[in-house]
């Protein structure tokens, strides 16, 4: 959510965590559309009762007023920006910066996504071995490059590059991962 843009009219119910790209975790949004309202069933918590969020404003519990302030601080950045068109634009540009880099490494970089599928958040990689991959970690920590070791799941490396990494942050992720390749091809 708001790294690009989306048709929410498509949608009869939206539901998203406010984590990386809206605020602080700990708060969530949802966007109902108004024909919906009213069709829960009586066994319905009120926590998910959304005819009742609307009808009170959102306010039929114990809010988290601090991730709502951040979450305010954050839709004001991004109309700052231009609004969420620009940010995907420069988030796009982003990606693409590293997403040229792996195409570009002869199979040196191994991007675990198809070009169809590719995240503009998350860029995801391996190396030819889990030693290299390690060494890569070890020395992007080095050069104050942190957080890329991949999913505890699926391994590899991991580029998160959500809206708040500056453009500045993934050039020098770029530069070091050129320079790794040549070190270590």
């Amino acid at each position: 959510m708001l790294s690009r843009e989306i048709d929410y009219s498509k949608f009869g119910l939206y539901y998203a965590g406010l984590q990386k790209n809206l605020g602080p975790s700990g708060l969530a949004v949802v966007i109902v559309r108004k024909d919906l309202l009213g069709s829960q069933t009586k066994q319905c918590p009120t926590l998910l009762n959304y005819e009742d969020m609307a009808k009170n404003d959102s306010l039929t519990n114990t809010t988290n007023t601090f991730a709502i302030y951040v979450m305010k601080q954050v839709l004001d950045w991004v109309s700052e920006q231009g609004g969420v068109k620009q940010v995907e634009e420069v988030n796009k540009a982003k990606a693409k910066i590293l997403y040229d880099i792996l195409d570009e490494s002869q199979d040196f970089y191994r991007p675990f996504a198809h070009k169809d599928h590719r995240s503009i958040m998350n860029v995801t990689f391996n190396l030819p071995s889990e030693s290299l991959q390690s060494d890569f970690i070890t020395e992007a920590n080095t050069n104050g490059l942190y957080a890329l070791k991949g999913h505890r799941k699926v391994g590899g490396i991991r580029a998160s590059i959500y809206n708040g990494v500056p453009k500045e942050g993934v050039e020098k992720l770029a530069q070091f991962m050129l320079s790794f390749e040549k070190k270590h091809r």
